[in-house]
């Protein structure tokens, strides 16, 4: 287990499953840690769960909801207001929708939180990580990707056409672009950016679909791997020596897995980019340096 002591991170949908997973994991490694969540009562009992099971005393929370991006302006400055470096970044939360819902800033809610959250959060965070020194930033994305063989550019909405795995799938594959095209933009600094196939994983995700949430998503959980499998390799792109300096890369299992082409297309990772830049400065004020 490699030591993480004077080492800081940063986990979103930390409080339960794959998230609440790595957390446990990285502080039993010494990290000190900030712990993104939406629910306050939740989060005070995760970070004190948390604290009791691994002895580490440094973990913190960060309230904030990330399907509101101007929320995700205000995690990104409660973390800098602490003036520590930075480095990991774990881009994990998710959600997974079986209807069509909107975001707070009128967004596909799957696209905007699976992507525009941690897109935008990133991109206020990155100037601290660089600064840091050696830091990793780490996308949760999904072999779900393969499902969705291109972004849908004429309608991120969904206004047309909306199939709930077709559009989570559509979100993970543009976890997989985000992920290409930041390591691009980092390649001449000490920042490594990958992406993790976590596999398929029994968690919460989905639970608050009405009948999905209450029978199926439970049921689910007693076929597929535990959240403590499914961190495995987001633990491991986080601390382990082994993936230094590796970037730009997606890892399941521990080891690199090679996307879908369409997934590493940097044509279309760069227009993503331009256009997610551009639906998060429409909804928000505060101004962040372009990677």
């Amino acid at each position: 287990m490699r030591n993480l002591k004077n080492k800081t991170g940063l986990i979103t949908g930390a409080t339960s499953g794959i998230g609440l997973a790595s957390a446990k994991a990285l502080a039993r490694m010494g990290a000190e840690l900030y712990l993104v969540g939406r629910n306050g009562q939740k989060g005070k009992k995760v970070v004190q769960k948390i604290k009791s099971e691994t002895g580490n005393q440094n973990i913190h929370l960060i309230i904030g909801d990330l399907s509101s991006l101007m929320d995700v302006t205000k995690i990104a400055q409660s973390f800098l207001s602490y003036h520590k470096p930075l480095h990991i970044l774990l881009n994990n939360a998710g959600i997974y929708n079986t209807s069509r819902n909107l975001s707070k800033d009128g967004y596909e809610e799957m696209f905007a939180v699976n992507h525009l959250s941690h897109f935008l959060l990133t991109n206020l965070l990155v100037e601290r990580i660089k600064s840091s020194g050696s830091a990793r930033i780490v996308n949760v994305a999904s072999g779900a990707h393969i499902l969705a063989k291109k972004i849908k550019f004429e309608d991120l909405n969904f206004d047309n056409g909306f199939k709930s795995l077709k559009v989570y799938s559509h979100s993970k594959l543009a976890n997989v672009l985000f992920t290409c095209e930041l390591a691009n933009r980092l390649k001449e600094s000490n920042v490594t950016v990958n992406s993790v196939d976590p596999g398929e994983v029994g968690t919460s995700l989905g639970s608050q679909n009405g009948l999905f949430g209450k029978i199926i998503s439970p049921l689910m959980k007693l076929f597929l791997q535990s959240p403590e499998k499914g961190a495995k390799t987001s633990i491991y792109m986080c601390s382990s020596s082994e993936v230094e300096g590796v970037s730009g890369k997606n890892f399941r299992n521990c080891k690199e897995k090679e996307p879908k082409p369409w997934a590493t297309n940097a044509e279309t990772a760069k227009k993503l980019w331009d256009i997610s830049e551009r639906l998060v400065r429409a909804k928000i004020k505060t101004p962040y340096n372009k990677v």
